[in-house]
């Protein structure tokens, strides 16, 4: 072979060294991106998943739509939260109970505060109670009307009246998509109740809206002490129990503690603890 062959073969040689090693580092760089591509996917595939998946505490409004994950400063909160100023319609059974029902409060864990429940049997599904609930921010009237919900209504008279909600915090708010304040347990960490339980008493195309008191709960008659104020949106399955209204002055309560924002702790649930704190400090029955 001459040299002149000799040196284009070598030639040749490098060149197809160099174009391998090309291809090879393309191949790197394609396979880099690829994966990179698919754990975003992974990850926002997640994100979304925790976001809008409810669960939590033993007696939360579970099942609703989650209002968000992650922590949110007060001051962005302020501006995002936009709040309806007209009232829902006031609610009412397609069908009227009964003048008297039966009742049944069953034995359900260890009580956050000592109250023995309410007793068993015949409780009137007629008339209404007026209650106010004395807070830190201020009072919210409220009115508890037995023909929604006569054995939930009692029991709730029942636990204010022995004290139960003196002291207790409202440990959960939501601002998007659901609107609503939870209260109800003495502890504040949304898993205690009073020792026992009560069956729903729900009705079909319940639609939720501002103002509205429902029962909060951890699957169908597992009601306790927990409950919420709806103040805005609550796009919810019929499945929680309607049991009165809160006054405009309490709405304005519910209003300044809603627009301050959250915490974000409740990132399965949705919302988190109010940063505005409210807590009960006396539940008066008027009536």
């Amino acid at each position: 072979m001459s040299s002149n062959e000799q040196r284009r073969q070598a030639a040749k040689s490098k060149l197809e060294r160099q174009l391998a090693r090309r291809e090879e580092q393309a191949r790197k760089r394609r396979t880099v991106a690829v994966t990179t591509t698919i754990v975003v996917v992974i990850a926002a595939v997640v994100g979304v998943y925790f976001l809008t998946r409810a669960g939590g505490g033993q007696n939360n409004a579970a099942g609703a739509p989650s209002s968000t994950g992650a922590a949110e400063s007060t001051q962005s909160q302020e501006s995002s939260v936009s709040i309806p100023s007209e009232r829902a319609p006031a609610p009412s059974r397609p069908e009227p109970l009964p003048a008297q029902v039966s009742c049944e409060y069953r034995q359900a864990g260890e009580p956050a505060k000592p109250v023995d429940p309410p007793e068993n049997g015949k409780v009137s599904s007629e008339g209404t109670v007026d209650a106010t609930i004395e807070t830190n921010r201020g009072s919210i009237p409220i009115t508890l009307d037995r023909s929604l919900a006569p054995c939930t209504v009692n029991s709730f008279v029942h636990l204010a009246e022995a004290d139960f909600y003196d002291g207790a915090p409202c440990h959960r708010l939501s601002t998007q998509q659901l609107q609503m304040l939870q209260c109800g347990d003495p502890k504040g960490t949304g898993k205690n109740g009073p020792g026992y339980q009560f069956d729903d008493e729900t009705y079909e195309n319940i639609d939720y809206g501002r103002g509205y008191l429902a029962m909060a709960n951890s699957g169908p008659d597992t009601n306790g002490s927990q409950f919420f104020v709806v103040y805005g949106e609550a796009p919810l399955p019929s499945k929680y129990t309607v049991f009165g209204t809160v006054s405009d002055e309490g709405l304005k309560v519910v209003d300044e503690v809603a627009r301050a924002g959250h915490d974000g702790a409740f990132s399965r649930a949705g919302g988190g603890h109010p940063n505005k704190k409210i807590n009960f400090e006396d539940v008066k029955i008027s009536s």
